[in-house]
């Protein structure tokens, strides 16, 4: 009767766990559509470039008029071939399944801009606002999705590979590929006021993506009572992979001897253990408290 007891507890978390997979897919598809409009409705029009994979196909559409989903496609698709082995499989499926969504709905958005939109939206002069827009909905759209458990591809790739081996963030490493691609439109443009547009988008992509995600690389930590502490600890150990460390407690009223469960993540792992929490005891009690700087295996390295 246990062993019963068990098993469909474990396909009620299996199951509210598939779900909850299934929501992130359908927020992913949803931020990567907000991204494409902003591409195809106001940065390609008035020629803005911008980072990442989708602005190195964005400057060979402007230098050759080969379709940006096309090129989009074939770079990501040759840089997942090389870090296929580097990555985890997790981080695999998912980008595989942006990179085909991306590749499929930057299409759409631009055959949905053809259809009811003659010319520039905002005129010839409206630039600076197509930049303002166009880069504010790039922002969204990419908060959606990497709140979302989600990756778009391109310099993510390169970015996760290069910190797989060396002590170099990953946003640091995004940030280089970026600035060297928006600064090659130069040569395609002879035009440096083109550069500045792109430099100007990215902080503004930047800018947003940071304030919906909000500070995903801070750390939090986690203080959990429960009577299934070891199901807990055990789920965030192999879910999250987290460490977790039980603490010696005794509640107050009853004097029954307990554990508190202890776990240090970083802030963007927050919904996944909270999901995992409720998936087992949905009454358990949280107490999550920001923390200003982790130090250790899986975390920042101590730096004097």
């Amino acid at each position: 009767m246990v062993e019963i007891k068990r098993r469909v507890r474990d396909l009620a978390i299996k199951r509210e766990l598939m779900l909850l997979e299934a929501r992130d897919y359908l927020m992913i598809t949803i931020g990567i559509f907000v991204y494409s409009m902003g591409w195809a409705a106001f940065l390609l029009p008035y020629e803005i470039a911008t980072g990442g994979v989708t602005g190195i196909a964005a400057i060979i559409f402007y230098a050759t008029g080969f379709p940006v989903q096309n090129s989009y496609f074939i770079l990501n698709v040759v840089m997942l071939g090389l870090a296929f082995k580097l990555l985890g499989k997790k981080f695999i499926i998912k980008t595989t399944y942006a990179i085909l969504s991306m590749t499929f709905i930057l299409w759409l958005c631009q055959e949905i801009v053809a259809m009811n939109i003659e010319g520039k939206i905002l005129g010839d002069s409206g630039q600076d606002m197509a930049c303002v827009i166009g880069a504010a909905m790039c922002g969204i759209g990419l908060g959606i999705v990497f709140i979302n458990n989600g990756s778009t591809g391109g310099t993510d790739i390169i970015a996760a590979v290069v910190n797989k081996y060396k002590d170099i963030g990953m946003g640091r490493m995004i940030i280089y590929s970026d600035i060297f691609i928006i600064s090659s439109c130069y040569f395609v443009f002879h035009s440096w006021a083109r550069v500045v547009y792109g430099l100007v988008t990215l902080v503004i992509v930047g800018y947003i993506i940071d304030l919906i995600v909000n500070g995903s690389r801070s750390s939090v930590q986690f203080l959990i009572i429960s009577k299934k502490y070891n199901e807990i600890a055990e789920a965030i150990n192999k879910g999250p992979r987290r460490g977790v460390t039980f603490i010696n407690a005794q509640r107050y009223f009853s004097k029954e001897n307990t554990q508190i469960v202890m776990v240090l993540a970083r802030k963007r792992q927050s919904i996944q253990i909270f999901r995992t929490i409720k998936a087992i005891d949905p009454e358990a009690f949280i107490s999550q408290s920001q923390v200003i700087g982790v130090y250790g295996e899986g975390f920042d390295t101590i730096k004097a």
